[in-house]
C-alpha cells in the first residue's frame, strides 16, 4: 500500500498505510468500537468482557495468572476486580495456604452471563463478514506476532 500524494523521495517504510503498527492500533481501535454496544447490553466494559472470558474458560484462578493470561499487571486488574466484585460477577477470596495468593471465581451471576454472552462472537463475525477459518488463521497470525515481539529485548 502506498499512499496517493506521497512525495517522490518518500521511504515506503515511513508511509503510514505501510506501518503495521498502525493498522493493528486502528484495527483494535474498530473491534472496540464494535464490541461496545454488545458489551453495554451485558452491563460489561471490554476489560471486564477479558477477565470474564478467562472464567467462563476456568474457573477459580488466581490474579497473577489471570493478569498472565491477560498481559495485565495486578495494579491494572485489581481496581478492575473490585468493581465486578461490587456488580457481584465474580468473588475475591484469599488463600488459606499463602494470604498472599488472591484467587477469583465466578458468582451464580457471574455464570449466568455466559449465556447472554455467547452472542457476541457471532457478531462480531458477522460484522467482520469473514469466514471462521479465516478470522481463526488471522488471529494465530497476531498470536505469534505478540510472542515474536515479547521475545525481543
Amino acid at each position: 500500500m502506498t499512499t496517493k500524494n506521497a512525495t517522490p523521495h518518500t521511504n515506503p517504510a515511513l508511509l503510514l498505510d505501510n506501518q503495521l503498527c498502525f493498522a493493528l492500533y486502528s484495527t483494535s481501535l474498530a473491534m472496540t468500537k464494535l464490541y461496545k454496544p454488545l458489551l453495554e447490553a451485558l452491563g460489561l466494559t471490554y476489560p471486564q468482557y477479558l477477565v470474564m472470558l478467562v472464567l467462563w474458560e476456568q474457573d477459580d484462578v488466581t490474579v497473577s495468572s489471570l493478569g498472565e493470561r491477560l498481559f495485565l499487571d495486578s495494579g491494572t486488574l485489581t481496581p478492575l476486580l473490585k468493581r465486578m466484585e461490587t456488580a457481584d460477577l465474580l468473588a475475591r477470596t484469599r488463600s488459606k495456604e499463602d494470604e498472599r495468593r488472591v484467587h477469583i471465581s465466578l458468582t451464580a451471576t457471574g455464570r449466568k452471563l455466559k449465556t447472554q454472552a455467547a452472542k457476541v462472537p457471532a457478531c462480531v463475525l458477522s460484522a467482520a463478514n469473514c469466514p471462521l477459518p479465516e478470522v481463526m488463521a488471522l488471529t494465530q497470525k497476531v498470536q505469534a506476532l505478540r510472542s515474536q515481539l515479547l521475545q525481543t529485548p
